[in-house]
Order: C-alpha cells, then sequence, then structure tokens
C-alpha cells in the first residue's frame, strides 16, 4: 500500500516579464527568492523558485516566466486560483499592503469558503492570488521572522476540471479525502499538516488556454524516489496517464494527467543527489535571495550562452523575508 500524500509540494504558474514576478512575489507578499534558474525544457527562460524559509515543500510557488507568450486565460481543464497561509487577523493588514501597491484587492464571502476569511488579489500577469487567514489545518508551522502578518506558506488551490468525479478520483488515489461542499465548490484535503486543500469547481466555462496569467500545475509531496516509481506503476497498471521519472535538481518527480484533466505534479522532498543540502528546497550557503543563476550540471557547459541570454533578475527595492 502506498502511502497518503500529506499535501501540496509546490505551485507553479506561468508569467510574462520574470521582474514584475519578483517584485510581486520577493517584494509585495515577502516571500523569499529560492533560487533563479532556467525551464528545463527552454533552457533559454527563467524559472524562478519563492517560498519561505528553507523553502520546505508546502511553501514553495515557482514561475515560468514566458515574457513573449500570448496572455493566457484559466478556464477547464486548469486551476482558477493559488491560496497561500496568513496569520488570522492580517487580512486587513493585507488590504493595506496590497492597495498601496497598486494591485487589485476584493474580500471573499466566508460562506463560498467554508467559512474561511479569504483576501484575492492578483499578480502583474493577472494570475489570481488568494490569502487565507487560516490558523488551523492547512496552515504551515508559525513564522519566526518578527513580521506578524507574513506568509505562512501555501494553503492551497481552487481547480476547473472537465469532470470533477475522474479529477476526485486521482485526488482520491492521491490520499485527499472529501471534506465538504458549498455549491458548486468541493473541497478536498489531504492529511498533512501544511499546503493541503484542492477545491474543485463543478461548472461549464471556457477552456484554458496557457500562458501568462495561468498557472501549469499543482505537485503533491511524496517521500523520495523509491516511492515516485512505486506511483508510477500503480498509475500506469489504471491506464492514467503518466510521465518518466523526471531530474529536477532540486528534487524528482513525475507528471500525471488523469479524467479530470488536471495536471498533477508528484515531486520529492527527499533532495536529488546534486540537489540542497538542507530540509527545503534553498541552497544552505545561500544567505537571503538567490539571484545568481543556478544550473544543474547537465547545463553546466552552456552557462555563458543561457547568462547572455536571460535578463537580470534585481530584488524589489525593500524586501521582508519570511522565515519558518
Amino acid at each position: 500500500m502506498l502511502a497518503d500524500t500529506p499535501g501540496i509540494h509546490h505551485v507553479t504558474g506561468i508569467v510574462g516579464a520574470g521582474q514584475p514576478a519578483v517584485d510581486f512575489y520577493a517584494g509585495t507578499l515577502g516571500l523569499r527568492l529560492l533560487h533563479t534558474t532556467v525551464n528545463y525544457e527552454d533552457v533559454l527562460q527563467h524559472h524562478l523558485y519563492f517560498g519561505t524559509g528553507s523553502g520546505r515543500p508546502g511553501s514553495v510557488f515557482t514561475v515560468f516566466p514566458d515574457p513573449q507568450g500570448d496572455p493566457g486565460r484559466t478556464g477547464r481543464p486548469g486551476y482558477e486560483s493559488v491560496a497561500f497561509a496568513v496569520p488570522p487577523g492580517s487580512l486587513s493588514d493585507w488590504h493595506e499592503r496590497l492597495s498601496d501597491g497598486g494591485h487589485p484587492v476584493c474580500d471573499v464571502d466566508p460562506e463560498d469558503r467554508f467559512g474561511d476569511d479569504v483576501l484575492r488579489t492578483a499578480d502583474p500577469s493577472g494570475t489570481t492570488v488568494e490569502l487565507v487567514a487560516s490558523g488551523g489545518p492547512g496552515a504551515p508551522d508559525c513564522d519566526r521572522s518578527g513580521d506578524s502578518v507574513a506568509v505562512r506558506g501555501l494553503y492551497g488551490v481552487t481547480a476547473l476540471p472537465t469532470d470533477p468525479y475522474g479529477a476526485a478520483s486521482v485526488l482520491d488515489t492521491l490520499g485527499f479525502d472529501y471534506a465538504a461542499e458549498s455549491g458548486e465548490r468541493i473541497r478536498y484535503r489531504a492529511p498533512g499538516d501544511r499546503a493541503t486543500v484542492v477545491d474543485l469547481l463543478d461548472r461549464d466555462g471556457a477552456y484554458v488556454r496557457e500562458g501568462p496569467g495561468t498557472l501549469h500545475h499543482v505537485a503533491v509531496r511524496v517521500p523520495d524516489r523509491d516511492a515516485l516509481l512505486d506511483w508510477h506503476r500503480l498509475f500506469r497498471e489504471r491506464g492514467v496517464d503518466v510521465s518518466r521519472v523526471k531530474d529536477r535538481h532540486f528534487f524528482h518527480s513525475l507528471y500525471v494527467r488523469g479524467p479530470g484533466g488536471l495536471l498533477v505534479e508528484l515531486a520529492t522532498e527527499a533532495p536529488t543527489p546534486d540537489g540542497p543540502a538542507s530540509d527545503g528546497l534553498a541552497d544552505s550557503d545561500v544567505d537571503g535571495h538567490a539571484t545568481e543563476l543556478s544550473l544543474p550540471p547537465r547545463f553546466a557547459d552552456r552557462r555563458s550562452l543561457i547568462e547572455d541570454h536571460l535578463p537580470r533578475i534585481e530584488l524589489p527595492g525593500s524586501t521582508e523575508v519570511t522565515e519558518e
């Protein structure tokens, strides 16, 4: 029997230019820029990792910048929004911070979110970002940076599958349990202590158009590569579309696209041999933000070409760095 996933590992979105994304996620939201690396499928484009503290799985949000890409459209089968956990009672502070930064802000009716207090905004590319005031299940450990309203990590995602029942079957296989239902929203929750919520929306709508402003995939946590191979066999036996196991430098992973159409990655909590030697995705020898380009050994001989092509990433003028 395979062990249930304890929750989300990371969420990945697509943005336009990389610098506005850094200004928003590292500046406005106060996340740490964990890695400035490249998209392994297209090494002439960035892949930026953000998170809290050591970047432990469950706190990480990454983006693929695509400056020349046509704007995306949220739809089926895809993800409507990503949610970050913030401390109870902090949403008024966040409302002010976001408004002062020129970002759109609106409150979400708690009755539509099973009692959660939620603030909705958007990043510069139009990706829907939510802040959930949570001190209960799904919230990571408390922050120790001294910022009393700092982001604690991921809370969850809201998904738009083509077939909610098919998507639910994948979640059930991974170990998510049905938790609640209200209107068109169905909540599933993993048994872990952080980043545990996936909401499925049962509604019609346009089909997703991948591009800046959309979320690409959600990754869930598995312990190590051996467990990943077991999951690979299980999904193949069940006739589910599953990729080969891939070396993502910081972790190993595979991708599943089940009957609901959602792209789900399974990613290891244990690092790869060449990955960071820490309890998270951050490099242990990097203090603060990682603006220098990090490349896996297989791309080392192409460093000059890659660096000449990629734009320089600069930190915002004032940044709060969260800790776990």
